[in-house]
């Protein structure tokens, strides 16, 4: 046997209020957005889909007693905060929202989420180029950081020149080097702008533009809740402080992986916890994620999904379960993909609140099927023999002739691969020799 070292778990910074406290700040400050969730969910009929139709912002507001702006407003979070969840053109209650009133962890990750979503909340400023609200989007964590460590106050002045700071080493490790004499860009809008005025677009232009993104910034941080706005300075919240404590403590926690798992790459990651019980597997998946935006850490995991090993496409999806509501958007986007709709099918079920018992039941005939080839690819590789043989137990055929029908019929590239291990594994002569049939009829072509 082996000793596997604990970290004990963190405490909280001195002053940070109980999580009763926490989850009681993080309702009033979606309150708005419960009301209209929970009128959302008990309106019948057509109009509650996103964006909310013009018909349903009127009804809300009048039902609601609140401005047009305060329901759209309202609206927008419950979505971000995984309080409402869309199904085609359809608003349904999420489970955060059933749980709302007794459950203060779902409380609190419904209210991360919005924080976590703070761009999207307080729109930027139009005239702004993508790539440069992009730039102080990747930014503002240094910022957060800062204030949470400084547990106080910070100037704007100080807030600001960190900024400028990173973007200009996200620039510096993208290579956005000056171009060399005699060569020249063409006029970016900023210069455009510049041109336009009169001026010359420099390093004055560039802080100006700096200080319009920490203004929006620090806005949109006081829009969910995170933060408070001072003459000249800017202070977290209890709740800001919290989760930005809490997302510090993550990248330390990576950062002690016992596999290492932070640098890794996210096939690595996901082999290194292949052996690993769910418990331990989750905690491996939570530091690898806390070191990557949630962005590219979704997208490398689905990459991995589309390759040849079966096992990694099992356990990408395991850790995107706990990526939760960020990868819903991507995750249902692979649907049109044969070989990772059943998996996603599970993923949805479950992050729509059904029973993992009960998940199955979303799966046609076909997909159930072409899941137990991949699932029993998974094991050949990488499993022992018996669990392959145990592994005919969990088929939704009830025989092993109709099984062997459907498995022919349904089209998977390891088909054969499987059928062949699957015959030299099991103990039974008459079966095994059935199973390698099929596997030769695959083969070839055959009926």
């Amino acid at each position: 046997m082996t000793t596997r070292r604990t970290r004990p778990a963190p405490r909280p910074p001195e002053g940070t209020p109980p999580r009763a406290e926490l989850a009681r700040q993080a309702r009033a400050v979606l309150a708005d957005a419960v009301r209209i969730a929970h009128w959302a969910a008990g309106t019948p009929g057509p109009g509650n889909a996103a964006p909310l139709a013009a018909h349903a912002l009127e009804r809300a507001a009048t039902a609601l007693e609140l401005s047009p702006a305060q329901v759209r407003a309202g609206w927008d979070r419950a979505r971000l905060a995984g309080l409402i969840e869309l199904h085609g053109d359809t608003a349904r209650p999420g489970w955060r929202l059933r749980a709302w009133d007794r459950d203060d962890s779902a409380v609190l990750r419904g209210w991360v989420a919005l924080f976590d979503a703070w761009s999207l909340v307080h729109a930027a400023p139009a005239d702004i180029e993508a790539g440069a609200v992009a730039e102080a989007v990747e930014a503002v964590p240094q910022v957060l950081s800062l204030l949470q460590l400084s547990a106080g106050p910070v100037t704007v002045p100080a807030l600001l020149d960190l900024l400028g700071q990173r973007v200009a080493e996200l620039q510096e490790e993208r290579c956005e080097v000056p171009l060399g004499p005699g060569r020249s860009a063409p006029a970016a809008p900023a210069e455009a702008v510049a041109a336009q005025a009169g001026t010359t677009a420099g390093p004055a232009r560039s802080a100006d533009l700096n200080a319009l993104l920490l203004d929006w910034a620090l806005e949109g941080l006081v829009a969910v809740g995170a933060l408070t706005l001072g003459k000249g300075h800017a202070t977290l919240t209890p709740l800001g402080n919290w989760a930005v404590w809490v997302k510090l403590e993550q990248i330390c926690v990576a950062a002690q992986s016992p596999a290492g798992n932070i640098e890794q790459s996210a096939a690595d990651m996901l082999l290194g916890c292949a052996r690993l019980t769910p418990g331990p597997a989750r905690d491996e998946y939570r530091a690898w994620l806390a070191a990557r935006t949630v962005g590219s850490a979704v997208a490398e995991l689905l990459a991995v999904a589309r390759g040849e090993d079966a096992l990694l496409r099992g356990l990408a999806f395991e850790a995107l379960r706990v990526v939760g509501a960020p990868a819903e958007p991507e995750v249902r986007a692979v649907l049109a993909e044969p070989s990772l709709r059943p998996y996603a099918l599970l993923w949805l079920a479950e992050y729509e609140g059904n029973d993992p018992d009960d998940a199955q039941d979303v799966l046609s005939r076909e997909e159930a099927t072409w899941l137990w080839v991949d699932t029993a690819a998974a094991v050949a590789d990488h499993g022992e023999t018996g669990l392959l043989v145990r592994h005919l137990d969990s088929a939704v055929q009830g025989t092993v002739p109709a099984l062997l029908d459907e498995v022919r019929a349904v089209g998977h590239p390891r088909t054969v691969q499987v059928l062949v291990a699957l015959a030299a594994a099991h103990p039974d002569p008459a079966l095994a020799k059935a199973v390698r049939r099929a596997a030769f009829q695959v083969h070839t072509g055959g009926a």
